[in-house]
């Protein structure tokens, strides 16, 4: 499978078989990880994982979480937790601020959004599903998560990385916007 194809094929998967997903392959995409360009080779990110009793006790988290959003909408409260109870592994990813050097730290938040696509892509030669939430049950934007990994002060969240073997069934043609209509040649 060429690149392209690889980018062509991704998508975001949100259900997942009940199959623990193995340590190497785990090892596989945080090495692939690492491999992102970095401004001045920081190296800004660091991966959280969440598997068994640590995802029982993120799923508390986001209880608390989504009962204090979303208070009067239970549905997608219980739909929200359903994807915790049914995902094998999750990924935490943050990336490093650098202290009095907002552009260093947004730097790093671009290094570490190219780490979580090379372990997207990685992913897809493995075979395992991946979804990467930055919102809802993702609780990147709560410190409570920030609080549940043990994240030191300098880290901030960037993604929590939603990965298994994906659930049989047909995945939908990828529809996209061709670049021709959001390009502008100078």
């Amino acid at each position: 499978m060429t690149i392209f194809d690889a980018l062509k094929k991704r998508r975001a998967i949100r259900q997942y078989q009940n199959k623990p997903v193995e340590k190497h392959k785990i090892e596989q995409l945080l090495e692939a990880a690492t491999f992102a360009p970095n401004d001045r080779n920081r190296e800004p990110w660091h991966f959280y994982i969440l598997q068994g009793g640590a995802l029982k006790r993120y799923e508390e988290v986001a209880t608390e979480y989504l009962l204090e959003r979303f208070p009067t909408k239970p549905n997608l409260i219980e739909s929200s937790l359903e994807v915790i109870k049914t995902t094998p592994l999750v990924i935490v990813v943050t990336s490093e601020k650098v202290e009095d050097d907002e552009a260093a730290t947004k730097d790093n938040v671009f290094a570490v959004c190219s780490a979580i696509m090379s372990m997207w892509l990685m992913a897809e030669e493995l075979g395992l599903g991946f979804v990467w939430r930055t919102r809802g049950v993702g609780l990147v934007h709560d410190e409570r998560l920030h609080s549940f990994i043990g994240a030191a002060a300098n880290e901030q969240v960037v993604g929590t990385l939603f990965i298994g073997y994906p659930q049989e069934g047909q995945l939908s043609e990828k529809k996209r916007t061709s670049f021709e209509e959001k390009t502008t040649w100078l």
